[in-house]
């Protein structure tokens, strides 16, 4: 796989980091977290193919295991408000002049630097500093964060994932890493460019959903089935409207594109009511009106599109991607859950650590390893 070799610290931390650590063990790399001894609420559910080792970072023995396998590790990611690292000694500054080629990678929301960088937030406060929640929500109401998508994750872990790769192919060349200020608002903000950039295109210039692409028109929209189902519309171009209509039996005159929206949703919302969304579905289907299902989960996982593509992994989480043709990314495990301190011993063994070593760290509480499994 293409990051086979790669070796990755990752500090627990919520869900951005861990994802961002999912994302490079599919693609090959060796990730191991860094838990904290005793932990009872673990809340990584994004563990697949990773193994844990738990240390107490409060004791300098605890530390100084860090700063051992960074010397050993190509990617460090840590998910702390600036300054935490630095205070337990496991700074970037510490830990690079020790390994001049390690990938130092700092994901947090507000970034390293500025006003902001140490307080607190969510996945909705970086979306709304970065300019995107407010296109986000439906005419005459409040802006609408997407759940926790948009910042922690495509502005989060997927931006950070493509700093790290673009670090390891510049370091390829270098010989040396660098840090990295993974921002979530900058990263959504990123992720939103087309937005700033599309400001003064057509399709926008009303306010929040009243435009093309935020439910502001009846053609790209979605509609109840008569199931309790939905289905999505995004019939925007005229031929592929055309097609829409012919599908539905109707004439523009009667559906016109650029009608009054709201009574073309409220003539739609009648239509789509009549039949359930897998009559609907096999009207639409293979053709160009650009109609499909609105899927759930379990329904995505068993469409016949995706079963195709295997798209989807045994027991229904998505398959990595892209698909690279020579190199797929290939989950080591479909389990998405670690115990904490699962893989204590054989890290350790693993990076040169003597039984007597190992025996007096666990007699003095530095490390912990899950099930309490006997001294070597």
């Amino acid at each position: 796989m293409a990051l086979r070799g790669i070796k990755v610290l990752e500090l627990a931390g919520l869900a951005p980091v861990p994802v961002c650590g999912m994302i490079l063990a599919d693609y090959g790399a060796a990730v191991t977290r860094v838990d904290r001894p005793g932990t009872v609420l673990n809340y990584d559910v994004t563990a697949r193919g990773k193994r844990s080792i738990a240390l107490d970072l409060k004791k300098k023995e605890g530390v100084d295991i860090v700063r051992d396998l960074s010397k050993k590790h190509d990617i460090l990611i840590e998910p702390f408000r600036p300054g935490v690292m630095e205070k337990l000694g496991l700074g970037p500054k510490i830990l690079t002049e020790e390994n001049p080629s390690l990938i130092y990678v700092r994901l947090t929301g507000f970034g390293q630097t500025g006003p902001y960088k140490k307080m607190a937030g969510h996945d909705i406060n970086y979306l709304a500093m970065s300019g995107v929640l407010s296109f986000l929500g439906r005419k005459n109401e409040n802006p609408l964060a997407p759940i926790n998508l948009l910042a922690d994750f495509a502005g989060g872990s997927f931006v950070c994932a493509m700093g790290v790769m673009a670090a390891l192919l510049e370091r390829s060349a270098s010989g040396k890493g660098q840090v990295i200020d993974s921002c979530m608002v900058e990263g959504a903000a990123y992720v939103g460019s087309w937005l700033y950039a599309s400001k003064e295109m057509n399709i926008w210039g009303n306010p929040r959903g009243q435009n093309f692409l935020d439910s502001g028109v009846h053609f790209y929209e979605t509609y109840k089935t008569a199931d309790d189902k939905y289905m999505a519309v995004g019939a925007l171009e005229p031929q592929f409207y055309s097609v829409f209509l012919d599908k539905l039996g109707l004439t523009d005159e009667e559906l016109p594109q650029f009608g009054e929206p709201d009574e073309m949703k409220s003539k739609l919302a009648g239509i789509f009511a009549a039949k359930t969304q897998d009559e609907w579905s096999k009207i639409f289907d293979g053709s160009d009106a650009c109609v499909t299902p609105v899927l759930d989960t379990e329904q995505a996982a068993q469409h016949y599109h995706n079963v195709d593509r295997k798209s989807f992994l045994p027991g229904g989480m998505p398959r990595p991607a892209p698909i690279l043709s020579r190199t797929p990314a290939i989950p080591a495990s479909t389990d998405l859950n670690i115990e904490p301190g699962a893989n204590t011993l054989e890290v350790l063994q693993e990076n040169g650590y003597t039984q007597d070593q190992i025996n007096n760290l666990l007699d003095q509480n530095i490390i912990e390893q899950h099930g309490n499994k006997a001294k070597l």
